[in-house]
């Protein structure tokens, strides 16, 4: 792997940027372009298993999950939008990415699939459904692909989760995950194959079933793995009893995510129904984020704020709040889902992410939130801006045998 100091900070940002611009406007290209790939063996696919990133569907087509950057090699997710002028060709047996009729990325390399995916479960549930390869040791759980916020007509109207179950869940055989068969996923990539953190999240569900499902699972995870702490990121609403929360501290988990999603108090209630109305309200939500960070530590916790639904400014103020109060505030661009109640809007163009994700870093860096904190609270470790704060930094992310095969 190449590392960031063979490049300037000017070449390495140009090229997040870059890749800024291909998260919010997407990449156009006939469905059958990878055909000559071979996604889902040589090359890792994508696995709609809680989002679809893409404004079309394609349940039928499998495609990569991502290609790196030439230089920084950094993540780049595929995201499919036949109205961008940014494109995917295939020229002499390679891709590359075009603005219009220039070309900005050549020669593109997809990130490998690890050997973890050929595995299953001993109920032959394949683990690519179970707990996905985030990159960089990261696990992705999903442990349910719908949300219970459908049946109330309450869903988040940026949300596609119930979209992405119809389109994908019986085309990619994703269903429910049972404590039995996350532990087994997780323990085999843990022994075997190098990942060292997990993030388990899910549409909601009633509260209690909630918490009896995360406890059951830090216990299957602990007894596969051997760990007491399985460096894992509990992912759940605000729940009413705050007390609640100590049961998953004590379960292992060792740092935290409630995600607020939207900072205006308006804004929230609107955009975020269920939310509002199933766990106490915004003033809630806040309460819970202040415990958490009392009970799992400073930077311990994570809120993923969708960025550009609001102003700017209100987006922000949020922002600033939270990280000044030991809050890691995550904002992710708002791309228009499909599926999503708000499908056919627009997000805002990559320059005003762009700002966002600049003065995110600065309050990152401002109040010294460590490398380490950013990535075990985050499901990831390849947003924009983590991007941004390793080129400024100069850290280069350590690979382990069986992980991320760029080279």
């Amino acid at each position: 792997m190449s590392s960031l100091s063979n490049y300037s900070k000017e070449e390495l940002i140009k090229e997040v940027q870059l890749k800024n611009r291909i998260l919010v406007e997407g990449l156009s290209f006939p469905i059958d372009i990878f055909k000559n790939l071979d996604v889902g063996g040589e090359i890792q696919e994508t696995v709609h298993v809680l989002f679809t990133a893409d404004k079309h569907a394609h349940k039928d087509v499998e495609f990569p999950a991502c290609f790196l950057t030439p230089k920084g090699k950094f993540r780049v997710g595929i995201r499919w939008n036949q109205d961008s002028l940014l494109s995917i060709r295939y020229i002499d047996g390679q891709y590359h990415v075009f603005d219009r009729n220039t070309p900005v990325f050549e020669n593109l390399y997809f990130v490998t699939r690890s050997p973890y995916y050929k595995l299953s479960a001993s109920d032959g549930t394949s683990f690519r459904t179970i707990a996905t390869d985030n990159g960089h040791g990261a696990l992705f759980v999903s442990y349910s692909n719908e949300c219970s916020l459908k049946d109330k007509g309450l869903d988040c109207l940026f949300c596609n989760i119930n979209a992405t179950k119809s389109i994908y869940g019986d085309a990619q055989g994703i269903s429910w995950k049972t404590p039995k068969q996350v532990g087994e996923a997780v323990g085999a990539g843990y022994r075997e194959y190098g990942f060292d953190h997990v993030t388990i999240s899910g549409g909601f569900v009633p509260e209690r079933r909630e918490v009896e499902y995360y406890l059951d699972v830090a216990e299957a995870i602990q007894n596969a793995t051997g760990l007491e702490d399985f460096n894992g990121t509990a992912c759940v609403g605000a729940p009413r009893d705050l007390t609640v929360l100590e049961k998953y501290k004590e379960a292992g988990y060792r740092t935290f995510a409630t995600n607020m999603e939207v900072w205006s108090e308006k804004m929230f209630d609107l955009i975020c129904p269920g939310k509002a109305q199933e766990c106490g309200g915004r003033s809630n939500w806040l309460a819970a984020l202040k415990y958490e960070v009392e009970l799992f530590g400073k930077y311990r916790v994570r809120s993923t704020l969708v960025s550009g639904i609001e102003p700017k400014e209100s987006l922000m103020t949020g922002i600033e709040y939270l990280v000044e109060n030991g809050v890691i505030a995550q904002p992710s661009q708002w791309y228009v889902n499909v599926g999503s109640a708000l499908q056919g809007h627009r997000t805002p163009d990559p320059d005003w992410h762009w700002e966002v994700f600049e003065r995110t870093v600065s309050l990152y860096r401002k109040h010294g939130v460590t490398w380490d904190q950013l990535r075990d609270a985050n499901a990831g470790s390849d947003s924009v801006p983590f991007d941004l704060y390793r080129i400024l930094e100069g850290i280069d992310v350590k690979l382990k045998k069986g992980l991320d095969q760029y080279e």
